[in-house]
């Protein structure tokens, strides 16, 4: 009952959270120079035929009107039209969301498979050439560039030795397979489509790598930190003064304890990349939400900026929720309060 009641009470503050994300996003898209109805209209549009667009659009109402109106259609589930793709922004977000969903899970496993072990290595051997080594690795990948990491291993792998694709989701002579999750890798995994996925995973090879870069440092330094923290217990002395092995002391002891700043920023990478992967998505023309949100900001699609921004934030929202509730899962001594 505590897990439901903390949960309900989580999900009961989203509404005053997404109001003010609302008000904010929302005035401040509408204060930057240019005019929508304009570049709707296109370059040679006469005045006339811009201002009745902006009648149509509702751009000549006063700017808390606009608010409201858009607010009380995002409670029916109507982001409005967007100005760019001249369709549903919803349906926008249904269509570009899965690309980056599935670019940033094959991210965040690229990083737990690497970083975690590369942190608890480090801790163990601090001071030797495995922490010296894990220490630099982590260094660079954090001060590294996505963009320029991208563009380095595009030139490398696709331009130079022509062992992986270069842009895209899939190979262009292949249609992608029948939708059901709207993930490449999935959906051809359970239609059995081979040639579809085969595809599919060496599309993601170089932009999911370039993505967790930066994210395997910063999990590999915290997970470094924690460990050695915890390694300096009484209670991990004791394990070892009573014959445990080493394994079984760092993977059944000490890392469990140690494993609470790890979780709590694998949660925040998550969230920041489901919504800061504009770079990586631009760089290997992903046809993902990053992508979408750049073309949106270049046309002032306001009612698609403000999808982007609503979505992303809900993803946030429940991914902390997420971490809240897995803490008591890890450690059984927390209450829900």
């Amino acid at each position: 009952m505590d897990a439901i009641r903390y949960i309900v009470k989580r999900l009961l503050l989203i509404i005053p959270i997404l109001i003010g994300i609302t008000i904010l996003t929302f005035f401040i898209s509408n204060t930057i120079p240019g005019d929508p109805a304009r570049l709707v209209a296109g370059p040679y549009a006469d005045a006339k035929v811009i201002e009745e667009l902006r009648e149509s659009m509702g751009l000549n109402d006063p700017i808390y009107v606009q608010y409201f109106r858009y607010v009380s259609n995002v409670v029916k589930g109507d982001f409005g039209t967007s100005n760019f793709t001249h369709q549903a922004v919803s349906k926008d977000l249904k269509e570009f969301f899965p690309a980056t969903l599935e670019l940033t899970l094959v991210a965040m496993i690229i990083t737990v498979l690497i970083g975690i072990p590369f942190g608890i290595v480090s801790a163990s051997k601090k001071d030797k050439f495995a922490d010296q080594f894990t220490r630099v690795f982590a260094l660079i990948g954090v001060a590294m560039p996505a963009f320029w990491l991208g563009i380095i291993l595009l030139l490398l792998f696709y331009l130079k030795l022509d062992l992986l694709p270069g842009a895209g989701r899939i190979d262009t002579n292949l249609s992608p397979p029948q939708k059901i999750s709207g993930l490449y890798t999935i959906d051809a995994l359970l239609t059995g489509n081979w040639a579809v996925l085969k595809s599919t995973v060496e599309h993601l090879i170089l932009p999911a790598f370039t993505q967790a870069a930066v994210t395997i440092g910063m999990i590999t330094r915290m997970t470094r930190s924690s460990m050695l923290e915890v390694l300096g217990s009484d209670y991990i002395r004791t394990a070892y003064a009573k014959g445990g092995t080493e394994n079984r002391v760092l993977y059944g002891h000490a890392l469990r304890n140690g494993m609470m700043p790890v979780l709590t920023l694998l949660g925040m990478t998550f969230g920041h990349s489901l919504g800061g992967s504009v770079l990586v998505e631009s760089v290997f023309s992903w046809p993902g939400v990053g992508k979408y949100a750049v073309n949106a900001i270049t046309y002032l699609d306001f009612p698609a900026v403000m999808g982007v921004t609503t979505l992303i934030a809900v993803l946030f929202i429940t991914i902390n929720l997420v971490i809240d509730v897995l803490y008591v899962v890890i450690d059984p001594r927390l209450k829900y309060e």
